[in-house]
Formats: C-alpha cells, sequence, structure tokens
C-alpha cells in the first residue's frame, strides 16, 4: 500500500477540496486572518457574518494541519475539572469557563446543522478509567457537575463498559451525551466554503513572512502579495512563534499518532463500540479510538516529542491491541501524524500582542470544539466586544522552563516522566 497523505484515511475519505489561489496583490481588509484551521475559519465566518471584509492567508490548504489530522473527538470541559479550576482561578471565573465550553459543543453543532456541514457528526464520548484510582477520580467529577452545574453524566461499570466498548481493559467509564465526534477533515473544509459564502476571501499556498505595523494598520507580507488590516488574528496554534517569537515559551510540541484499520469484519463491527461513542482513556498519555461510518477503528495513541517514528502503525499498533487483541487478524491501513500545540498548564492561551494583533492557541489536544469557539472570541474582540475573550485571556499563562536552546529537551523530559507515570 502506497504511504497515505499528510491526513490518512481522512483525505482518502473525503470529497476533493477546491483549489484556492495564492495570494498575488495588495488588498486592503478590515481584517486579515492567519491560519485556515478551525479557530481562522471559525474567526473569518463570524467576522464576515458581521459585515467586515475578511482575508484568510494559509501556508498550506485549509485543514491542512492539525484541524484535518486530528481525533475528531468533542470534549465537555477543558483539560482541567471544574473542580480544580474553582479552587485556582475562583467559582465566577470557573463557572464562566464552562459556560463558553458549553457553548463550544453547541457551536460545533449549530455550524454543522445551519450549513449543512457533512462531516458525520456523531453524539457520545466516554472517558474510561485506566485504573481505578482514575475511576474514583471520574465519579468525584460527575457528581461534582451534576451537584454545581446541572450536567449530568453516566457511570458505566466494568461489565457495562466491556459490553459498551468492546474491551475489559477498564474498571470503568463515564458516559457523555453532551461530546460527540466527526470527520475532522471534512468540518475544516465545509468551515472554509461557508466562510467563503459569507463573504471571506481565503488564499492557500500563501505563508506569511512577516507582520508590521504603521499609521495605515497592520500590514501582513507574503512572497507575492500583501494585505494591510485594521486587525489581525493569528491563529496558527502550535506554529504560532515562527510569526511570534514572544510566545514562543508557551507553546510545547507534541507530534500525535492516528491509524485506522481495515473495516471491521462481522460480528467485530458490531462488538467493538457497539455504543458508537467516541472513547478517550483517563492517562496522561492518552489512548482515544472511535469508529468510522465505514465500520474501520480509528485509534490514536503514543505521542513523539523530538524525532517523529517513520513507522507510525507499527508504533500505534500494539498500543491498540493491548485495549483490543480481538483486532490481531483485521489490518491496520492508514497511520498519520499532526503536531499538537499544548500549554504548561493545558488550557488555551489566548491574549493580544498589540492592540491590532490578538491569538488564542494551545487547545491541548481538545481543539475541535475549543478551537470553533476561539475564533468566534477572537471575532468577537476584533469587533470592538472582548468581554468574552477576556474570559480566556484572564487565565494566567505559565511559560515552559528554559530557553531557547534548552526549552524542547526540558518539555521532552516531563512529558516522557508522565508516560512512566502510566506506566506504574
Amino acid at each position: 500500500m502506497p504511504p497515505p497523505g499528510p491526513q490518512g484515511y481522512y483525505a482518502e475519505s473525503a470529497s476533493p477540496a477546491p483549489l484556492r489561489p495564492p495570494l498575488r496583490e495588495a488588498l486592503r481588509a478590515d481584517a486579515c486572518v492567519i491560519g485556515a484551521g478551525y479557530t481562522g475559519l471559525s474567526a473569518a465566518l463570524h467576522l464576515a457574518h458581521a459585515g467586515a471584509r475578511v482575508v484568510v492567508l494559509e501556508a498550506e490548504t485549509a485543514g491542512f494541519a492539525a484541524s484535518g489530522r486530528n481525533g475528531g473527538q468533542i470534549h465537555t470541559g477543558l483539560r482541567k475539572d471544574q473542580a480544580e479550576l474553582e479552587t485556582w482561578l475562583g467559582k465566577g471565573h470557573a463557572r464562566d469557563l464552562w459556560s463558553l465550553t458549553e457553548e463550544s459543543k453547541s457551536l460545533v453543532r449549530t455550524l454543522v446543522a445551519t450549513h449543512d456541514i457533512d462531516c458525520d457528526l456523531k453524539s457520545g464520548l466516554a472517558i474510561a478509567a485506566h485504573d481505578r484510582a482514575a475511576l474514583a477520580a471520574l465519579v468525584r467529577d460527575a457528581e461534582h457537575l451534576a451537584r454545581d452545574y446541572a450536567y449530568n453524566t453516566r457511570m458505566m461499570d466494568a461489565a457495562e463498559t466491556a459490553q459498551q466498548l468492546g474491551t475489559s481493559a477498564y474498571p470503568g467509564a463515564r458516559m457523555d451525551r453532551g461530546g460527540g465526534h466527526l470527520h475532522p477533515l471534512k468540518f475544516a473544509r465545509g468551515l472554509a466554503q461557508v466562510a467563503e459564502k459569507a463573504g471571506a476571501a481565503i488564499f492557500e499556498n500563501s505563508p506569511v513572512l512577516a507582520v508590521d505595523e504603521d499609521r495605515s494598520g497592520a500590514n501582513v507580507r507574503c512572497r507575492d502579495g500583501l494585505v494591510i488590516a485594521d486587525r489581525v488574528v493569528l491563529a496558527t496554534d502550535a506554529f504560532s512563534a515562527a510569526l511570534a517569537p514572544q510566545l514562543a515559551p508557551y507553546i510545547g510540541h507534541v507530534e500525535s499518532f492516528v491509524t485506522a484499520t481495515a473495516p471491521l469484519p462481522f460480528p467485530l463491527g458490531e462488538t467493538i463500540l457497539a455504543c458508537d461513542a467516541a472513547v478517550a482513556d483517563t492517562r496522561h498519555v492518552l489512548d482515544y479510538y472511535r469508529k468510522s461510518p465505514d465500520g474501520r477503528l480509528l485509534f490514536a495513541g503514543r505521542e513523539s516529542y523530538w524525532n517523529p517514528p517513520e513507522d507510525i502503525i507499527g508504533l500505534v499498533r500494539p498500543r491498540m491491541l493491548k485495549v483490543f487483541p480481538l483486532l490481531a487478524n483485521v489490518p491496520t491501513e492508514y497511520g498519520w501524524r499532526g503536531t499538537v500545540g499544548i500549554t504548561r498548564t493545558r488550557m488555551p492561551h489566548f491574549g493580544k500582542l498589540s492592540s491590532r494583533l490578538s491569538f488564542a492557541h494551545g487547545y491541548s489536544g481538545q481543539g475541535v470544539a475549543l478551537a470553533t469557539l476561539g475564533g468566534k472570541l477572537l471575532a468577537e474582540e476584533a469587533m470592538g466586544k472582548p468581554e468574552r475573550f477576556d474570559v480566556f485571556a484572564r487565565v494566567p499563562a505559565r511559560k515552559f522552563p528554559g530557553g531557547t536552546m534548552l526549552r524542547k529537551p526540558l518539555i521532552t523530559a516531563a512529558l516522557l516522566w508522565f508516560k512512566l507515570v502510566d506506566a506504574v
């Protein structure tokens, strides 16, 4: 089998994207959005709906990077649970964050329904406990959400978890019907088309080389073109430091790996994930997986922090077989990777670099819903309504340790330590 493209099975199962030209002229815009992933496309869509002249500049193609390669999972809340956020930020701020994260899921579903985006959207996300301590923590969190936030999930014991997921690897799980999953590349391409219909102009293969400001506005410079804009939205997530070096201490890079099996034969296709929900476990370096509409198991796991391996299938498949040993005779047909932008706090990092330039990055593996909301909040901030944007911008950001030379080795060492913790 020939090696897959950068989006692996996702590109193979999506319709071809329209060709969009590179920028080869000078344009004036109310807003220039850098990056055509979920954040940038959502920002462009909401700005255009408000009547702004919007130009989007993408170095590759819409959805090329993490937005077109991720696990496709829609999560509830943030990487820190609400009890942690209440202790850290106070109950009022924690509740405001909760409201926005709930809106993020609703926003994805509303966009899909309103604009008829064909992206295989389904409800259901199971959080599987990898040991009994993790199961107890899930129970406490579920009780807290039900009592203080009127948000109800359902705990499953080991027997029901095995029946619903098709594996006996877990002592229990929490089923969250407010979560869900979708085809990430189809969703990104759908957002691009909706943004264009609203009036945004998207230029692909147009890497931005520099951004500077003068009295006329912000000058966003490409090799063969220029956009002069009143406002600039930096929506390049893990790659933001290339244009804004001052963000480098806040950005960690993790290579995440996704695989797709051949369609599961009967009766495995009915046994594995009978609930048709997506699943994420509770490890620091987690396994996460779901089924595709054509009956494949899309299994993601393992991470790399330095030199990504060439044999992605060889890296991920042994982990998949630990969870699903019955798949030993089912071949894995696709393997691909993507760069995930993480933060030291595992919380999204929002802010402004100047009065004209705002940014959002660091969704730490939960970007399907959070990045889509992030784009909407960036659009609100650019239109002079920063209140909701500021709910995230007020979350204290912490730098990764080390300078330019030591930061990556230190991040690598810390993440490898979490791998060891998972194995205990």
